[in-house]
């Protein structure tokens, strides 16, 4: 197929029949306008090139639900008569991998295989280490695929390169950066990308073109443009010759970067399914901060004096000013020697603290070595001594941040022992960031010190602007939301599961899991994660329907390609037809290809991490099996290219490759690039069974015992006196807005029930004008700290100290020490205090409502035994009363009422009639004795006097 594809994008290319003449000939440019628009400049620079001219650059990208498609098109020309050396490359993502690579030269197709690497090759020339700095980003790594060929004189040679990659998603937002540096003016210059998502893309926005000089423009590249339809997104940057120029002369453009989101429910994540596959995407919102407990630990040796220490001393005093006040911190500065800014301590993040902070970060002086393990066994002896404290909380994120630009130079220097001797100071309590400047550094021992300790690992170039990538840095992991999160489906019907155990989840950070479905007949498959978050153990859970699934996310592919090929015909470009033909080939399988990209990563962490040669042998057969049965180029395996076969029958002669850097043979990256940690590594298959722990006894889906007292329906209200045997109903016709008083014992046992009403038309025949019904629930709590619980039919809002928002549409939990909300999706919430008070409230919705019909909550009290005898409310009042029966009076004396009997209530007379009422979701029928006009008589005083002003309101005027 990739044959055809190749023959079809050569015959179709203008260039590919070359001019005989040897003068200088336009046409032989190929250009996308007319001679006579190109200015004089822009010709000299073009006539005056040696090397083989880029007739045209070819990037199409298709990203379907954050995993990116790019295939590259190149056709190059040597217009001059005798072999000219072409040089093709490109800078790709550090993260991405390469997955195919194809070369035509002189009519034949040089197709490439990728194959093990053997234990003794070394990387040669082709792929090598480089870097692009960035004015805002924090993630500028770049890996530079590069191979050189020779081309015959009047010949053409064309590469195709592809390469995918899972787009991360740091503060908030997707970043998709495609290289533009062809370094020469290129005839035709095209990049096309196609984003389809399954949930709303939102905020996508294209960036100024993004390179070592910082500019100040704001707009996007010229000739970008942008649509929409249907949530498919096009972005299109097609700068023709004399553009480029504009930009640069020397085809140095710099990064076409294009930054966007999706819109999330809060809940279990979102989950796609294809072809016995499925990934998993956890990104939770609403969240409140845990605080954090970080130790900076900063190289002030030589070598960082100048320009490095200057920037980060500039990016200190940034993130000083970001601290929150829960937060506890400290500095360490090391060189020969090591000095602690506060010994013995971490201190809480005062302004008085922060300040004296910065003057200790300002007289930082650079001299002397470079004692790295020293450092951080300092660092951590501090932290560690500072968590084993009894009035330490345990309610935060625990880390250091490492920051160096040098290798160990004073005290321990072998690699080997640092690490082990990290292992032994940690303790697995806290977690480890490290940060290498410049090109002295020691990357691979920051790598695994990182990996290692739970942490991540940057890089920044000598030319990069370490001040805006430390804030960056420090950006991404400075807002802790959970931390200890574990991911688990049901037992038996995954396998291969990717890690599904992480330390921590930063806030605008997304966890990502992917795995095969061992058991393709499953209607569905129940996802539960557990996680803490500052006080809290939270708990969600639900049942995501397969088959479903599996439609969408074929229905999103189908739009994928079919975007991807409608924009191709468009152009009407054989190339561009080709390429988008090839990238849908691949897409149609995505999931798939998710889930080998992050076993394949996994892997190479885990070979890594590996502390024996034993386990270190096993990891790296895994991962160089998964590389190979996904054609990935990566640090096990090397690209050789095929022997030649013929395109056509023609008499061109044959490449020759250069002797310096052959061209059958592409090595792959250096022998360990950096990948980004994400935590400990969970087993191979993750199942309820063997990951839950202590999570399964804490399961959301619990039975709960639920009395008849409630406020449900229009709303009919519902007591049971069990002491008494018997149960009491009434009606209460109140007006839309009204917020009425349930249960009022803020004094006492400090909690508080509040409804508020929603109105909706009366169906026609009905007695009544219009009904009412509960549209939020309140709970309020005033000890020991004054909490708010707003359940609404769509979600949970949780405000107290900090602030949770959990959906009404997923099971979920959150547990605190006197305070619980669990809701099971869908069915209702339970809000539990103190472990003798809980109440349910259920869930009524409509898929398609009628006139008459709202989404609507009911009431019921659960356990009312933490509620004192002077609990009060419309339906507090009744907890601790006893009620009797009396005889019916005189003939006469009931009135107009017509009673069945009197009920005997506080003294008070109530005539009553015998009715049924339909209660728990209609699920049982309740006789109960009915009292009619608003429970006149039966309740203390009038309706009027339970209407109280708002929601939250307790009725206590010291907290309203």
């Amino acid at each position: 197929m990739l044959l055809l594809l190749l023959v079809l994008l050569l015959s179709c290319s203008p260039g590919y029949r070359l001019q005989e003449d040897s003068d200088p000939d336009w046409g032989d440019f190929d250009l996308d306008l007319e001679p006579r628009r190109v200015p004089r400049q822009v010709k000299t620079i073009l006539l005056k090139e040696n090397k083989p001219h880029i007739q045209e650059l070819s990037i199409k990208t298709s990203v379907i639900s954050r995993y990116a498609f790019t295939a590259v098109f190149c056709s190059m020309l040597n217009r001059h008569s005798a072999a000219a050396e072409a040089v093709f490359q490109i800078q790709i993502p550090a993260a991405a991998y390469v997955s195919n690579f194809t070369m035509i030269i002189g009519g034949r197709v040089y197709q490439s295989e990728v194959r093990p690497k053997e234990k003794a090759a070394k990387p040669r020339n082709g792929k090598a280490k480089n870097r692009e700095s960035s004015d805002t980003s924090s993630e500028p790594e770049v890996e530079l695929f590069r191979t050189t060929v020779s081309i015959p004189g009047r010949n053409q040679a064309v590469f195709l390169l592809m390469y995918e990659e899972l787009l991360q998603r740091r503060l908030g937002s997707y970043e998709l950066v495609t290289s533009l540096r062809p370094l020469q003016l290129v005839s035709r210059l095209s990049l096309d990308v196609t984003i389809v998502d399954h949930a709303p893309i939102v905020d996508l926005e294209v960036l100024p073109l993004r390179s070592e000089k910082i500019t100040a423009k704001s707009e996007a590249p010229i000739t970008t443009a942008v649509t929409n339809e249907n949530n498919v997104w096009k972005v299109t940057f097609s700068p023709n010759i004399v553009q480029q120029a504009q930009i640069s002369t020397s085809g140095v453009l710099g990064d076409f970067v294009i930054r966007y989101d999706v819109q999330r429910d809060t809940g279990i994540g979102d989950i796609q399914v294809l072809n016995g596959h499925f990934v998993h995407y956890f990104a939770p919102k609403d969240l409140p901060v845990v605080p954090k407990n970080v130790v900076f630990v900063i190289d002030s040796s030589a070598s960082m004096l100048g320009k490095k220490m200057r920037q980060t001393k500039d990016a200190l005093f940034t993130i000083l000013r970001d601290l929150r006040p829960a937060d506890h911190f400290n500095f360490i500065s090391f060189s020969n020697r090591i000095k602690v800014w506060q010994p013995n301590a971490l201190v809480p993040a005062t302004p008085l603290n922060v300040r004296d902070a910065k003057k200790f970060i300002y007289t930082l002086i650079p001299n002397g070595g470079t004692n790295i393990d020293g450092a951080i066994q300092t660092g951590s002896a501090l932290l560690r001594d500072y968590l084993s404290d009894p009035n330490t909380g345990t309610n935060s994120v625990s880390l250091i941040i490492f920051l160096t630009d040098g290798r160990p130079t004073i005290g321990e220097t072998q690699s080997a022992s640092i690490l082990g001797n990290t292992r032994s100071a940690v303790q697995e309590k806290f977690c480890i960031f490290t940060i290498g400047i410049g090109n002295d550094v020691d990357y691979r021992l920051l790598e695994r010190m990182a990996l290692e300790n739970c942490g991540m690992t940057r890089r920044i170039s000598e030319e990069a602007d370490a001040s805006a990538m430390l804030k960056g840095f420090y950006n991404e992991i400075g807002t802790p939301l959970l931390s200890d999160i574990r991911v688990n489906y049901t037992q038996n019907s995954v396998g291969y599961v990717t890690q599904s155990l992480f330390t921590n989840y930063f806030n605008g950070s997304e966890i990502v899991v992917a795995g095969k479905l061992t058991d393709r007949s499953a209607e569905s498959l129940h996802v539960q994660v557990t996680a803490s978050n500052n006080e809290r153990l939270i708990t969600m859970e639900t049942d995501v329907p397969l088959r479903r699934l599996q439609a969408e996310t074929e229905k999103h592919v189908k739009a994928a390609t079919a975007a991807v090929d409608a924009g191709a015909k468009a152009v009407g470009s054989g190339v561009t037809q080709g390429l988008g033909s090839s990238l849908g080939s691949v897409a149609a399988d995505f999931v798939r290809r998710v889930w080998g990209f992050l076993s394949v990563k996994e892997g190479l962490r885990a070979r890594l991490r590996s502390r024996s040669s034993r386990e270190r042998e096993e990891q790296t057969q895994q991962a160089t099996n998964l590389s190979l049965t996904f054609h990935f180029l990566t640090p096990l395996t090397h690209m050789v290219l095929d022997q030649p076969r013929p395109l056509t029958q023609t008499s061109m002669a044959p490449p020759t490759p250069d002797a310096a850097s052959p061209a059958n043979e592409l090595p792959a990256a250096d022998d360990e690039p950096p990948q980004k940690p994400d935590g400990n590594l969970g087993g191979p298959v993750s199942s309820l069974s063997s990951r839950m722990g202590k999570a399964e006894s804490g399961s959301v889906r619990k039975s709960i015992t639920v009395s008849k007292t409630s406020a449900d329906g229009d709303p009919h209200f519902v007591v049971e006196f069990p002491l008494s045997k018997l149960t009491v109903c009434f009606n209460i016709n109140g007006e839309p807005g009204d917020v009425l008083r349930l249960v009022s014992d803020h004094q006492y046992s400090g909690v508080t029930v509040n409804g508020r009403l929603i109105g909706a038309p009366a169906p026609p025949g009905s007695h009544k004008k219009q009904r009412t019904y509960f549209s939020s629930v309140a709970v309020v709590m005033d000890r020991p700290r004054r909490t708010y619980i707003e359940v609404t039919p769509t979600k949970v809002i949780l405000d107290g100290r900090d602030r949770i928002v959990l959906p009404c549409h997923a099971t979920a939990a959150v547990e605190g020490d006197r305070l619980s909300v669990a809701v099971v999706g869908g069915a209702n919430v339970t809000v539990t205090v103190g472990g003798n008070i809980s109440f349910v409230i259920l869930l009524h919705r409509y898929k398609s409502p009628s006139l008459y019909q709202r989404d609507h909550l009911g009431f019921y009290i659960g356990n009312s035994a933490g509620l004192s005898p002077r609990c009060h409310g419309l339906l507090g009042q009744f907890l601790h009363e006893e009620v009797g029966v009396a005889p019916l009076p005189a003939p006469g004396d009931a009135g107009d009422l017509n009673p069945s009997a009197f009920l005997k209530v506080k003294e008070r007379s109530v005539p009553v009639v015998r009715k049924s009422r339909r209660i728990y979701d209609g699920k049982q029928n309740v006789d109960c004795w009915f009292a009619r006009n608003n429970a006149e008589k039966l309740i203390d005083g009038r309706y009027e006097d339970y209407v109280t002003a708002q929601l939250f309101d307790t009725g206590n005027t010291n907290n309203a």
